[in-house]
């Protein structure tokens, strides 16, 4: 079997579930962090390499982040979040745009502007073999000791212990995205979304495809939405998003359908279809009974996502 680490082609765990915050002295607690996930593949020798959950190399997107091999103890393979943050809290659009941007000379700009940073919050190989196969509370040890030195551009990310209900408060509060609930003795499993990770959400988000886009009044244009249910995908309503930025641009330039991708209710009889090739990510107040969004805002473009991540959620604690 070849090296973990020279393969470079790591599906990350994803969360499997979302519920309530609650206390238990058998989870960890941290901030879930509103980024790109990213696999840090670090070698105090070799040098970085970021790579997303599609596999797709960031350094040339965050170049800033190309010396934070630099700050590890021995050769390593980290699991955590690509963010830029903004006045103290994570700026998912800043990052987004990053991820879209292939112009050197805006990268360059951004990254002076709005740096990026890495936070690591797991750990699947050190020093020279696969550690995966450990509890979550040993994978921190080793996290602890493969991070030498912290920095702006570089973080751990912190754990709550037993009081999950208060930290979820405090991050309320601050207006931040929510916490991870994870159970201590959880190991880590490649590309399976596991119910021992749980997201308590207090801005309530959801991932959908891109289905087509109906032209509105004054510069806008009205995004159909999609997600799948049992491999097949649905109509999920609209979110607004404006004509003139880089986000429509890429959608405008989908391939083209005849007919919509499913089912559709009256209104949406002059949409432009496109191949659901995009997902996005929308903000939303709450859900009716029927699945609409009330007050929808588009978030943003998800490059590193693949369509058929983007499905129905069952909002329950198991």
């Amino acid at each position: 079997m070849s090296d973990l680490f020279e393969q470079k082609n790591i599906k990350p765990m994803l969360i499997g579930t979302e519920g309530e915050a609650f206390d238990s002295p058998d989870y960890l607690y941290e901030l879930k962090v509103d980024g790109e996930r990213c696999i840090a593949f670090l070698d105090p020798e070799s040098g970085t390499d970021l790579r997303n959950k599609r596999n797709l190399k960031m350094l040339p997107k965050v170049p800033e982040l190309s010396g934070i091999h630099k700050q590890v103890s021995c050769r390593c393979i980290l699991d955590g979040e690509l963010a830029v943050f903004t006045d103290g809290k994570p700026d998912f659009y800043e990052i987004q745009r990053r991820s879209l941007t292939s112009d050197p000379l805006k990268i360059r700009l951004a990254a002076e502007k709005h740096p990026a940073c890495f936070t690591a919050f797991d750990i699947l190989y050190y020093k020279d073999h696969a550690v995966c196969d450990l509890p979550l509370t040993e994978r921190k040890k080793l996290l602890q000791k493969a991070v030498k030195k912290e920095s702006e551009l570089f973080a751990v990310s912190r754990i709550i212990e037993n009081t999950g209900v208060a930290f979820f408060e405090l991050v309320k509060r601050k207006g931040l995205e929510g916490i991870v609930a994870k159970r201590k003795n959880s190991l880590y499993f490649f590309d399976k979304r596991t119910k021992d990770w749980i997201k308590c959400k207090n801005l309530k988000d959801e991932d959908y495809v891109v289905c087509g886009y109906i032209p509105k009044v004054h510069s806008m244009s009205s995004i159909v939405l999609g997600q799948y249910e049992g491999g097949e995908l649905g109509y999920k309503g609209h979110v607004t998003l404006g004509v003139s930025g880089e986000n429509f641009r890429k959608i405008r330039e989908l391939p083209r359908l005849e007919a919509p991708p499913f089912s559709v209710p009256s209104g949406n009889e002059n949409a432009v279809w496109v191949e659901p090739l995009l997902c996005c990510t929308v903000k939303y107040m709450e859900k009716t009974e029927s699945g609409s969004l009330r007050q929808p805002v588009f978030k943003g473009l998800r490059p590193d996502k693949e369509p058929i991540e983007c499905t129905v959620k069952k909002n329950k604690r198991l």
